[in-house]
């Protein structure tokens, strides 16, 4: 019994992650105080951002005054507001550009620091790593998505009391699924070849061009609508504003809903498969940390 004892202890020694401190939420956790104190470390740059948010919002407000009602025949579905429309499309453009770019940003911390290679030979799964290095930029473009509605509502007459809420938080979780996958994929173009800025940075762009975050896609020609209706940011923003300006009901939500679903359940396995792919080759070619 006594030697049984001993083996035992010995294991929970050798063991890098004792089996009450590896849960998935606790390693979720883990990531999350880590990049929090990283983040915050950094007062007066978190400061000047949350500044920034306000900043923003007065610009495209005033702009709306600009504009006034001339720009409300094209935005007849949304209450003919451009205010609350842009502001919606660049809250939710936030989510757009953390899934794209926060994975790869993340992995190329790592690599630069020469945390990567360390951080992938520990028994952390490798979904959990991709999911915990971007955790906290879902988690503080949150928070800025917040401020941006609650300046909106507080400070600039922005309406949302009838809202469909419980659409727009599912609308919302299929967005950051969705968006994510097209991130992890960022990320394995980085894996490979050490680079995937340009990548990232075209497809933002295309993106905020067709994808109707500053005005309707209507307003395009067609084979610009036609590019934008193989973004699921377009789905996204059109479902969010229906649900947040309109109300609008699960039957009219119907069409983004199921086109969200559909990039979710095509692009999430992929970006996994994918991903894990692009460890692997970088494992074998022993490039796992070069940068």
């Amino acid at each position: 019994m006594r030697n049984e004892e001993v083996s035992n202890q010995k294991a929970e020694r050798e063991t890098p992650f004792p089996p009450s401190t590896s849960s998935p939420l606790h390693l979720l956790r883990a990531f999350l105080i880590r990049d929090f104190y990283t983040e915050t470390s950094y007062r007066f740059a978190f400061l000047v951002g949350i500044g920034g948010i306000l900043f923003r919002a007065f610009i495209f407000y005033f702009l709306a005054q600009l504009i006034g009602d001339s720009a409300a025949p094209l935005l007849a579905d949304y209450n003919g507001d451009y205010f609350a429309f842009v502001l919606i499309g660049i809250a939710l453009g936030g989510y757009f550009g953390v899934g794209l770019s926060g994975f790869a940003r993340a992995l190329r911390n790592a690599q630069t620091t020469g945390t990567l290679e360390a951080l992938l030979m520990t028994p952390v799964p490798v979904p959990l790593v991709i999911v915990g290095s971007a955790a906290w930029s879902y988690v503080y473009t949150t928070f800025r998505v917040l401020i941006y509605l609650l300046a909106g509502v507080l400070l600039l007459g922005l309406d949302l009391s009838g809202a469909n809420v419980p659409a727009a938080l599912l609308i919302l979780l299929l967005s950051i699924v969705a968006f994510a996958s097209i991130g992890i994929l960022a990320a394995s173009v980085i894996m490979v070849i050490k680079r995937g800025d340009p990548v990232t940075a075209l497809f933002g762009s295309l993106a905020n061009l067709v994808g109707g975050v500053y005005y309707p896609i209507e307003v395009m020609p067609g084979w610009l609508q036609a590019i934008a209706k193989l973004l699921p940011i377009t789905y996204a923003l059109r479902g969010m504003r229906l649900a947040l300006l309109t109300g609008a009901l699960w039957a009219e939500l119907a069409p983004d809903l199921l086109a969200l679903l559909a990039f979710c359940l095509l692009l999430f396995p992929l970006s996994l498969f994918v991903f894990r792919a692009a460890v692997e080759r970088a494992r074998a070619d022993g490039s796992l940390a070069q940068y």
